[in-house]
């Protein structure tokens, strides 16, 4: 992983803008393939890594938050 330091709001909103697409891109394509093939237990499975994928981006930006 690639540290990244944040000094302003706006290097906040690049950094979460890259990780928004980077996530989108990695987990959204299964997600889409799921939803137009109406595959009810891809949509979960992909809603869910989508989900989990999320959490652990706010729990990186968190641990990135809080001293050592």
């Amino acid at each position: 992983m690639e540290t990244v330091e944040i000094t302003t709001r706006s290097d906040f909103a690049v950094w979460a803008i890259e990780r928004a697409q980077e996530i989108v891109r990695q987990e959204g394509s299964a997600l889409a393939l799921a939803a137009r093939d109406m595959d009810e237990a891809g949509l979960k499975e992909s809603g869910a890594a989508l989900g989990k994928a999320i959490a652990d981006v706010m729990l990186e930006v968190f641990d990135g938050l809080v001293p050592e």
